[in-house]
């Protein structure tokens, strides 16, 4: 992947209650390429927003691409970087060998991560990162906006 084109991607999840209305929103940025994604869904909670919003930014690029991947959830960061390699070998089982929440998601990203070359970058929440708070305002806006989809794997936890 040495000649891929390195892509900025924030992301950030919203929900309304949690478990709630919610939405997501994902801003691209390569060159002076600009592209925003969002979607909201009737009934979900913040953590498989903020894995959407992630699932969804990846899926967006259409050729493998080294991607700094910017967000404000340490749950995504965290599963991605220490949790999920031990999960999958367990059969998508914690290490007290009950089923890992969100595992339809986590499979998703699994596979949407090992397209590319993710560098990832946490920051706080509401710090004022420019497109950290253009996502939140994506993400608030998407889950009161309609069309509100379902989200299918939402309660098979």
């Amino acid at each position: 992947m040495s000649n891929s084109k390195t892509v900025h991607l924030y992301t950030d999840g919203s929900c309304l209650g949690n478990p709630g209305p919610g939405g997501y929103g994902a801003v691209l940025e390569y060159g002076k390429h600009h592209k925003e994604l969002s979607q909201g869904y009737r009934l979900t909670t913040n953590n498989r927003m903020e894995m959407l919003a992630t699932i969804a930014g990846l899926r967006e690029l259409k050729r493998p691409c080294h991607v700094i991947l910017t967000t404000d959830s340490q749950y995504v960061k965290q599963g991605v970087e220490q949790w999920m390699h031990r999960w999958k070998q367990n059969g998508w089982r914690t290490s007290a060998r009950k089923a890992v929440k969100n595992k339809d998601l986590w499979q998703q990203l699994d596979e949407e991560v090992n397209r590319h070359k993710v560098e990832w970058k946490w920051i706080k929440g509401h710090s004022g990162h420019k497109q950290n708070e253009r996502c939140d305002e994506l993400a608030r806006d998407a889950a009161t906006r309609e069309p509100l989809l379902e989200d299918k794997g939402f309660g098979g936890e």
